[in-house]
């Protein structure tokens, strides 16, 4: 009986071995093919070529797109919640009240 476990699980060890082989040498296989050549354009890339942007349109499309100043620096932001609350409630304004949980650095 103990000889018949010992057979069984010797026969699957060489199985095992002969499938790890047979995928690492698949791998190794695929990892000795050259990557193909992109020097020259695909076929299938026709048309996929992006547009450039002419020289004399570049500035304006920069200024459009460049950030303007000012934003969440400039705010005057109110740290106590009762003085914002009656300032708010006096100007007819809605708080926005931003609450941070966890660690200052989001360490979690």
């Amino acid at each position: 009986m103990f000889l018949s476990r010992v057979k069984s699980a010797v026969v699957m060890l060489a199985v095992v071995v002969m499938l790890g082989m047979g995928l690492a040498g698949s791998s190794w296989l695929a990892l000795a093919v050259p990557p193909p050549d992109r020097t020259e354009p695909r076929a299938s890339d026709a048309g996929k070529t992006p547009a450039r942007i002419p020289a004399d349109q570049f500035d304006k499309l920069r200024a459009l797109i460049k950030p303007l100043p000012g934003g969440f620096d400039d705010i005057p932001w109110m740290t106590d919640l009762w003085e914002a609350r009656k300032k708010a409630a006096a100007e007819g304004k809605p708080l926005l009240v931003w609450v941070g949980d966890g660690h200052p650095l989001g360490w979690t």
